[in-house]
């Protein structure tokens, strides 16, 4: 006859299997507010490049309707380009209109100052971080 040993396993994690599935867990939470960050930072400066453009072909659009030429001094141009039924509502060099990522990130008048009409290739708007600039080598037909 054989001797058997009845004994009943106790149901239940140990103490082990729960900290590997804690560890598990926050290594794949860590993961994803890295990857939202990084998202966020890529949207933030898609948004910044966006405006800069959009910046851009306004003051190309006003200097074709009226007939102005590129390095061209127009008085008080972000008067004619920026504010309410003009081509873009919100002027971003203004304080309180923001950039997307926010801080000290700003935006300021190209190299050529507010009134000057720049040649094509030129920026009308920049950015004060390089980082959400947009790449120097995708502008000249701005």
């Amino acid at each position: 006859m054989k001797l058997t040993r009845n004994t009943k396993r106790a149901s239940g994690m140990t103490l082990l299997e729960l900290t590997v599935v804690i560890l598990v867990l926050l290594s794949l939470i860590s993961i994803l507010f890295v990857g939202a960050r990084a998202w966020k930072k890529g949207s933030d400066r898609a948004a910044s490049i966006l405006t800069i453009r959009n910046c851009q072909q306004a003051v190309r659009s006003y200097a074709n309707m009226n007939g102005v030429n590129a390095n061209t001094t127009v008085a008080e141009l972000p008067t004619q380009i920026f504010g309410e039924g003009k081509f873009i509502e919100n002027n971003p060099t203004v304080d309180g209109y923001g950039h997307p990522a926010g801080g000290a990130i700003v935006y300021q008048y190209g190299a050529g100052g507010s009134d000057l009409v720049p040649d094509v290739g030129d920026l009308y708007v920049t950015c004060s971080d390089a980082e959400y600039a947009p790449d120097p080598n995708t502008i000249g037909d701005w």
